[in-house]
């Protein structure tokens, strides 16, 4: 089996696990929709088809306008058509985080040679909604306690997917990253993990010096290879 083998086999699998989450929140789950299967599946097959080890990109958790819908990361259903030629009958609304990532990726050389070297997920692989809205794990104290097991299970998990464990970029500097950390240091997931500004704060807060983090992802990204 291939990289890309094992990932789709992954979501494909993967299920709204028996967790009991506080009162008000559910569960983001997009795999039952058979064209997010569809767009991840083209997607992973065009950019992971080896056995290459990667270094694996932690976000937080998937939202409702990329990875919660296409099944893809950081990539809404506007880049998956017009940056990977991935035609899709999704609504075609934009997600900021979206527009950041896809600006960096051709700055580290284009999708291809991003692909081969690294895998971007999240530390839950399934999303939180309350209202409507979308909520990180970490919102809700509840709700991170609750989610905990689940996200222990998943970096093991995706880990053996082909996974290298010298170095991990964690997408957040604040919450994200504190948690992250601290789960590290109870369980030895990786040796290292360098935290980067969140890409929808740049986009939302930092807009006019988004060249400046461009170049600083560029760097963190050929630091960690």
């Amino acid at each position: 089996m291939t990289f890309a083998d094992r990932i789709i086999a992954f979501n494909r699998t993967l299920r709204v696990p028996d967790i009991a989450l506080p009162a008000g929140f559910g569960w983001l789950f997009p795999y039952d929709n058979p064209g997010t299967m569809e767009a991840l599946t083209a997607f992973y097959r065009k950019y992971y088809t080896d056995n290459q080890p990667r270094t694996f990109i932690f976000g937080i958790n998937p939202g409702r306008f990329g990875a919660g819908v296409t099944g893809v990361p950081f990539t809404d259903p506007i880049r998956l058509e017009t940056e990977c030629g991935i035609e899709n009958d999704f609504a075609k609304k934009q997600e900021l985080s979206s527009a950041f990532v896809w600006q960096f990726i051709h700055a580290y050389g284009g999708p291809v040679a991003f692909c081969r070297d690294f895998y971007i997920t999240s530390l839950s692989p399934l999303g939180f909604v309350k209202d409507g809205k979308n909520i990180n794990y970490y919102d809700d104290r509840t709700l991170q306690q609750a989610s905990t097991p689940f996200i222990l299970w998943n970096i093991r998990t995706q880990l053996d997917l082909g996974g290298r464990r010298e170095t991990a970029l964690c997408l957040g500097e604040g919450q994200n990253y504190a948690c992250f950390k601290k789960i590290n240091a109870e369980h030895g997931f990786f040796r290292e993990i360098v935290p980067l500004p969140h890409p929808r704060w740049i986009m939302q807060y930092r807009r006019k010096r988004v060249d400046e983090f461009t170049a600083l992802y560029v760097a963190a990204l050929k630091a960690a290879t």
